[in-house]
This record gives structure tokens, sequence and C-alpha cells, in this order.
């Protein structure tokens, strides 16, 4: 499993003035197995559909549907482009 860091702030100044001393600076975000494998297949050339095929084949049986994959990968990467952790290009 993999955990990511996330800066509590991601301003320097509001960091200084509201971040308690006791606390760490990142937050820790533990990824499922599904968002650990997708994580680690994040390369730049990998197309969002060959990750979620290669999800449907490393683990037959875990979703119920192939939709169910798709839906789930999307939604991940949703989150990590609105947390600026990835942006996207248009396939050429």
């Amino acid at each position: 499993m993999i955990n990511l860091l996330m800066p509590r702030f991601k301003n320097k100044y509001w960091s200084r003035m509201f971040q308690p001393r006791s606390k760490d600076e990142f937050i820790k975000i533990k990824l499922d197995l599904s968002g650990s494998i997708t994580w680690l297949m994040i390369d730049g050339n990998t197309t969002v559909a060959s990750i979620c095929k290669i999800l449907e084949e490393k683990h037959p049986g875990q979703f119920n549907q192939a939709e169910e994959i798709e839906k789930r990968v999307t939604k991940f990467f949703s989150m990590l482009y609105q947390q600026r952790y990835v942006t996207f290009r248009e396939i050429q």
C-alpha cells in the first residue's frame, strides 16, 4: 500500500500562521490496492484506459464490472487533478 503526503497548507504564510506546532505539516493519505497500483502506473505515457485494462487483468473478479473500474479510476484521477498532482495532455 502507498501513502501520499499532502501539505496541510499550500501557502507558506498560512502554514506559519495556522499550523499547530504539535501537528505534522502533511496529511497522510493511504491508498487502497487499486489506488496504489494506479499511482505506480502513472508515468506520463500510459493512458487512463490502459490503466483500467491492466487493473482488470491483474485483479479479475475484484470489481463487479468494467464500468466500476473506469468509474473508480477516473474519480481517482479527477481528485489527483484537483489537488494538482497530475495534469492531462490530449492524445495526438
